[in-house]
Formats: structure tokens, C-alpha cells, sequence
């Protein structure tokens, strides 16, 4: 069986690329490292922005684990125009997937770039892996194995936030559950 640890960011300073973890986004980080204590993690990979990868680094650092980036887990572009009403136009995207909008990718594509990273990362050796992102693709992610998760779950999302996906020997998702809570001390970590 594998184990993909789905994990979204800690507290960031904004959305750019080199937006860097908040003082809170980097306690998070140590505490989601000790989270894992207990998990034989043996692969991570990881969207390229600062908040992603810094969220992760304290976790390979503790593993002794090389941090693999891919370009393909950065966060969905909704639109190059500046929307007001960005998030109506959000959820539009979660009931169509392929709505797109002016220089921004449609759900589905987002999506398949994503699962992309997803099915070699399930392929390589290790067993249990631990994939870093951005909280649109994230719940895109999880859409794509569960038809069920809309806009709403995309809302509910926390900074971090862990879903643990089991796969059979097939490659076959066998459970999805969303875990970060469960996780000791998340309660001093959650605003």
C-alpha cells in the first residue's frame, strides 16, 4: 500500500510565489515536522514557492530527505485580470471544470497537472510520501478522487491542512480522510 500525506502550506505572508511563512506559518511548521514523528516518511515533493517548500523543509530536515519541487503542484492561476468577485467566480469553477477564465487555467487542467505529480510520486519506491501545494489545487485533488468535494470543502481548508490518501498495490484509492486535525496540538495551531 501507499500513503499520500496531501499537505496545504502553513501561514503565509500573501499569494506571490516568494511570499514567505508568517512567525506563526513557521511555528506551524515545526509542530507539522513533529506531527510526523511517528510516520516513516521517505519521499516529499513539493510546489517551488517559498511558503510551500519552507513549510516542508523543517519535516526533510528531520528525515533526512532531499525535497523534490515540482512546478506542476504551484497554486492554480484563477485569471491574469485582477477579479472582484473572484471568489463567486471560484466556485463557478468547482460545478464547471472547465470554466476558464483570461489567462488562467480551467479546474480540469489544474487538476490533471496535479494528479500528474500525484500518480509518479505513487509509482516511485517509497511507500509513504508526503506532497506539499496550494489549497485550490489541493481541493482539486481531492475532487478528482471524490466527485463529492466542492467549493465549500475548498472554504474549510486550514493553514497547514493534512488529508492522508491510501492506495492499493494497483494504484487504486482505497480511503481518503482528511487528518491534520487529529494531529496532537493542532488546537494552539488553528486561528
Amino acid at each position: 500500500m501507499k500513503h499520500i500525506f496531501l499537505i496545504r502550506h502553513c501561514q503565509a505572508e500573501g499569494q506571490a510565489p516568494d511570499a514567505r511563512l508568517t512567525t506563526l506559518g513557521q511555528e506551524q511548521s515545526l509542530q507539522l515536522a513533529n506531527c510526523f514523528n511517528d510516520i516513516p516518511i521517505d519521499y516529499i515533493v513539493s510546489s517551488p514557492y517559498e511558503r510551500a517548500y519552507r513549510t516542508i523543509e523543517p519535516l526533510a530536515f528531520k528525515k533526512s530527505l532531499s525535497i523534490h519541487t515540482d512546478i506542476n503542484l504551484q497554486e492554480r492561476v484563477l485569471s491574469q485580470d485582477n477579479l472582484p468577485d473572484w471568489l463567486e467566480k471560484l466556485k463557478l469553477t468547482f460545478d464547471d471544470l472547465d470554466l476558464c477564465y483570461a489567462g488562467g487555467e480551467s479546474s480540469r487542467q489544474a487538476m490533471d497537472r496535479g494528479i500528474a505529480v500525484l500518480d509518479k510520486a505513487i509509482r516511485t519506491d517509497a511507500k509513504q510520501i508526503a506532497v506539499v501545494s496550494h489549497g485550490n489545487l489541493i481541493s482539486l485533488l481531492l475532487k478528482y478522487y471524490n466527485d463529492q468535494i466542492q467549493f465549500e470543502h475548498w472554504q474549510a481548508l486550514s493553514n497547514p491542512d493534512v488529508y492522508q490518501l491510501v492506495f492499493d498495490d494497483e494504484y487504486q484509492l482505497l480511503h481518503m480522510e482528511r487528518i491534520w486535525q487529529s494531529f496532537k496540538g493542532i488546537n494552539s495551531l488553528r486561528r
